[in-house]
């Protein structure tokens, strides 16, 4: 045990060391969300004013710096509009995911925001002409078993269709549509300015839902502050700094499908700091889970691999 401790941190550096930037950048960018619904399931600030103040934080932070450095570049009216807009999608999307792990479980609510994979997917299919191949819906069903068994049947089949169940479901969707639309935009802007403007508008428009559902701007504690602003700085900030970055980097449909990822690891998260039990099948399903996302990396389709085969076997006889 002692020796297995000594060597994970060399282990580890040798597998970021083999992985390329982008893809280290997703692998800590998904660390640094992971502890997001363990952080709302403490319940130390109602759901949207906690997704305000994780934009506004964000903001009070990277536009200043971003500003006095010189690096912000304002994109062409087209992609700004575009950039407004997908601010105004995430701040709805983490408000509603908010809500639906604060009504429900952290279980239920990471698992059905989590099927954004397969709505990325089907955006692609039908509206880009860089289709997901066939790898990507092979490891997207085995990812997806993996999450059953990770979760467990009885828990799916327990699932209530309430507001809790439908904010979940609504959360997929709006991620799935800001991962389509912040790809085509990240081909054109540059991740600091992309990440100024998103943020600016999100907070904004937070602000004025807030102010209209009656939330309170205040009284949280010192508790409350600090996790709302480890949200910021971490769940936002570092997070989606590096998610920004590896989504310009990479297919939308490999960086959607790796942050199924992050179900397992708020699993032991939780297990860490809240003591939730965590058991051998939820081991089991992880691992699937990790297989098929694993699956999607890979750069030929299985297809032309038994093509290739199939030549080296007749080139031999």
């Amino acid at each position: 045990m002692v020796r297995d401790v000594i060597l994970l941190p060399y282990t580890t550096s040798l597998l970021l060391g083999a992985m390329t930037r982008p893809q280290v950048a997703l692998v800590i960018g998904i660390l640094a969300i992971s502890i997001f619904p363990v952080l709302i399931k403490l319940e130390l600030a109602p759901g949207v004013i906690s997704a305000f103040y994780r934009m506004a934080f964000s903001a009070i932070l990277l536009i200043p710096y971003v500003l006095l450095t010189k690096r912000f570049k304002l994109p062409k009216r087209k992609y700004l509009l575009l950039s407004i807009l997908c601010g105004l999608i995430f701040g709805m999307d983490v408000a509603v995911w908010n809500i639906s792990i604060q009504e429900s479980t952290a279980t239920q609510a990471t698992l059905l925001t989590n099927l954004s994979p397969v709505w990325v997917g089907l955006g692609m299919f039908l509206f880009f002409p860089n289709k997901p191949k066939k790898n990507f819906w092979f490891g997207t069903i085995i990812a997806l078993m993996g999450m059953i068994v990770l979760i467990g049947t009885d828990f799916i089949l327990s699932l209530s269709f309430d507001r809790a169940f439908i904010f979940a479901i609504l959360s997929g969707i709006l991620y799935a549509h800001y991962m389509l639309i912040s790809k085509n935009i990240l081909s054109k802007v540059d991740v600091l300015s992309f990440m100024s403007i998103t943020i600016f508008s999100a907070s904004v428009f937070l602000g004025f839902v807030s102010y209209f559902l009656q939330q309170p701007f205040s009284g949280f504690g010192n508790m409350g502050w600090t996790v709302l602003i480890i949200q910021a700085i971490v769940c936002q900030l570092l997070a989606w700094l590096l998610l920004s970055y590896a989504t310009q980097q990479m297919r939308a449909t490999r960086v959607s499908i790796s942050l199924l990822a992050q179900g397992f690891i708020s699993a032991l998260l939780a297990w860490i700091f809240l003591k939730e039990q965590i058991t051998s099948q939820m081991i089991i399903g992880g691992i699937i889970l990790l297989i098929g996302i694993r699956v999607t990396f890979i750069e030929k389709s299985f297809s032309s691999i038994r093509v290739r085969k199939r030549n080296q076997r007749l080139k031999l006889n």
